[in-house]
């Protein structure tokens, strides 16, 4: 279907970009112990871009089993919304060598049957019904499991005609323990291969266990200023309106603090780097959105700005070129977003470290990314002192994002991933009130 979509396009006196979408996921809550829901659903679609006279239309179908008669609507469509719409066209990229990366198929997920993906969201059921039973009625375990596998493909009028198919699982689970105080935790883990399930499911729920008494116990801290140690999750909470200060739409609008590389953002001891090329990862892939090859784009080294995040239109706008950063489905046009988030830099052993340590922060979306000001409620945090952990939480982190950045000291030597977010500690200067 999608070469006769080629050939109704080929008529027109048009560029155009077809993306293209199959795919089906099996997904399992778990609420209270109990199977809630379980669930498979199937997706496919086509967006298609087309460009003529310097505008843009966009339009999407779903299914990709369509007549001619149904095509040639479509196409004509797209047309119309260029010749009425306001969206500039850039042009589309040309076809350039694409080195695949690999592990992010697992035939394993692919082809697991739907009952056998129930049969382990029933073991996380099943173990959490153990452990309240062990722990008390005080407990409340939630959980959520998933699989998909999906293949994408983009074909376009410059002579791009690439496809990939992927895997990914995912599952994370929580934890609340209450009677006349409240103490909360998770876990989440994802991956491109079928995980040793009860090995990770055991470790997940130990952590959680672990989070949910620390939560427990915690009580506010008094007001502190000063070094403070944070740990992967709240590294990316607070990275978020930093990183979104790097992609192009931003700096080509203005609403970036950046301009040029160049500039000096952050401290020397600190690196940042997307990296979509890496093996068996989340956020890997071989092409963008667009059909640009993926790469490793290191953002920040040692503190100077060396890139932005780009597609192909910014990219264009700004004279520079895409850095493989384009994502969509096929309901919406391509828009920069990132891959895999690698935090580096100058380092130390950060997991021995007295003082206090914030864990997790929530509220990051009420930060200003342009000022880079936030007010950031902490979730968790703990203060080690001679060996000795006294959790808080309920204070407010306060700050300014650009600051920080130039605060930083090193980071740790052991990273963690959360999801496409890879990071160790990172040591820095904050203010908790």
């Amino acid at each position: 279907m999608i070469d006769e979509l080629i050939k109704i396009l080929n008529r027109e006196s048009i560029e155009w970009e077809i993306y293209w979408e199959v795919g089906r996921g099996s997904s399992f809550k778990i609420e209270k112990c109990e199977l809630e829901r379980a669930q498979r659903k199937y997706h496919s679609g086509i967006g298609l871009r087309v460009g003529y006279k310097g505008k843009q239309g966009f339009s999407y179908i779903t299914g990709i089993n369509h007549s001619k008669e149904d095509l040639e609507r479509f196409v004509k469509k797209s047309i119309k919304l260029a010749k009425v719409g306001e969206v500039r066209f850039y042009g589309f990229p040309d076809k350039k060598p694409i080195k695949r990366v690999s592990g992010i198929y697992d035939k394993r997920i692919a082809e697991l049957e739907f009952e056998e993906a129930l049969n382990l969201g029933r073991g996380i059921s099943q173990r959490e019904s153990e452990l309240r039973e062990k722990y008390g009625r005080d407990y409340t375990f939630s959980g959520r499991l998933a699989f998909g596998v999906a293949k994408d493909g983009i074909v376009n009028s410059n002579g791009i005609e690439i496809e990939e198919e992927g895997t990914a699982m995912s599952f994370s689970v929580y934890v609340v323990k209450k009677d006349e105080k409240t103490g909360t935790g998770d876990y989440y883990k994802a991956s491109r291969f079928m995980m040793d399930f009860e090995k990770e499911l055991e470790i997940g729920l130990e952590k959680a266990l672990q989070e949910t008494e620390l939560s427990y116990n915690a009580k506010p801290l008094d007001r502190f200023e000063g070094e403070i140690v944070f740990e992967p999750h709240s590294v990316a909470s607070v990275l978020g309106s930093f990183i979104s200060n790097l992609k192009g739409g931003n700096v080509y609008h203005k609403r970036s603090k950046f301009m040029a590389v160049g500039e000096n953002v952050a401290s020397e001891s600190f690196t940042l780097v997307d990296d979509a090329t890496l093996e068996g990862k989340i956020a890997s892939y071989s092409f963008d959105g667009e059909g640009n090859p993926s790469q490793r784009t290191v953002l920040v080294e040692n503190g100077i700005l060396k890139n932005f995040l780009l597609d192909e239109t910014y990219a264009r706008l700004l004279g520079m070129e895409s850095t493989g950063n384009a994502v969509r489905d096929f309901r919406t046009p391509p828009h920069i977003g990132t891959s895999n988030i690698l935090v580096e830099g100058k380092e130390e052993n950060l997991e021995d470290f007295e003082g206090v340590i914030i864990k997790k922060v929530f509220g990051e979306h009420t930060a200003n990314p342009i000022s880079g000001d936030f007010s950031l409620t902490v979730e968790l945090g703990y203060v080690v002192k001679n060996g000795e952990l006294v959790p808080f939480k309920d204070n407010m982190f306060v700050g300014n994002v650009f600051e920080f950045m130039n605060s930083i000291a090193a980071v740790g030597k052991e990273k963690e991933e959360l999801g496409a977010f890879i990071s160790p500690r990172v040591l820095g200067m904050g203010k908790i009130v």
